[in-house]
């Protein structure tokens, strides 16, 4: 990773999103270009718009649309992208490694989608958000875990993780949740990562499937590990794929 770092205050909130580019997409079947700033415009007006710190780490910006766009409240962080994993998988490693030199600044942190999220208003500030301390805040989407796209996304994980199945047995009737959206105070957040790192690395690193397996580590660990501290759906997200635009409830807005 390299870039320089903006020097925040302690105790920041920060919202942070990965942009990996030049490389196929398998969710949307296509490559995102290289320097298309418009890609992630939405993400970033939204942030700076709350007076948030946003962080846009990426691989394929130039320096002058860099220059260009960052502001007091969005930076850009440059890193190298490691093609072991899918970009979707990738995006976790990000954040660990930023967060293992910086967590020292941070209070509390969402991470996100970059493209088709966007924040809606400032979520540190609610008083949900802060009456439930120990939480993992995270998105959802109207359908259950146990659905064939799920199934199919998790063969390589149900390989690979004894216990896989048992916990797709489980919670197959659960709401399925959604990785798009992932926020904590700091040191919660940053456990939560660790750990999901850890599952990608030893579960995930051989994937040679069509699917990325992000969902699926995701929900497993969440479920097995964090379900008593969940909190998704409303009013963390609007509802996944309803174009919600109107909807002022939420604090995130995804698709």
């Amino acid at each position: 990773m390299a870039s320089e770092i903006r020097c925040f205050r302690p105790n920041t909130d920060v919202i942070m999103a990965c942009h990996i580019t030049g490389v196929f997409d398998v969710n949307r079947t296509t490559t995102l270009d290289n320097d298309k700033y418009e890609l992630v415009r939405d993400w970033a007006e939204s942030v700076a718009k709350q007076g948030l710190q946003g962080i846009i780490f990426h691989n394929n910006f130039s320096l002058e649309t860099c220059e260009k766009f960052q502001n007091d409240f969005i930076s850009f962080i440059k890193i190298d992208y490691n093609n072991q994993f899918n970009p979707n998988v990738y995006r976790y490693f990000v954040y660990h490694d930023f967060l293992q030199k910086h967590i020292q600044f941070f209070k509390n942190i969402f991470v996100t989608d970059i493209t088709d999220v966007t924040l809606v208003t400032n979520p540190f500030i609610d008083h949900y958000f802060i009456e439930n301390s120990t939480v993992i805040f995270c998105g959802d989407e109207p359908k259950t875990l146990h659905n064939d796209w799920m199934m199919d996304h998790s063969t390589h994980l149900r390989n690979n993780i004894s216990d896989y199945a048992d916990y797709e047995s489980k919670f197959g009737s659960e709401t399925l949740l959604n990785c798009g959206i992932i926020g904590s105070n700091a040191p919660i957040f940053f456990d939560f990562i660790k750990k999901l790192c850890a599952i990608h690395e030893t579960a995930n690193s051989a994937n040679q499937t069509a699917f990325t397996g992000d969902m699926g580590a995701f929900n497993y660990l969440a479920r097995t590990q964090f379900n008593s501290h969940l909190i998704h759906g409303a009013p963390v997200n609007t509802v996944f794929k309803l174009y919600e635009n109107e909807r002022q409830d939420c604090w995130f807005r995804h698709k």
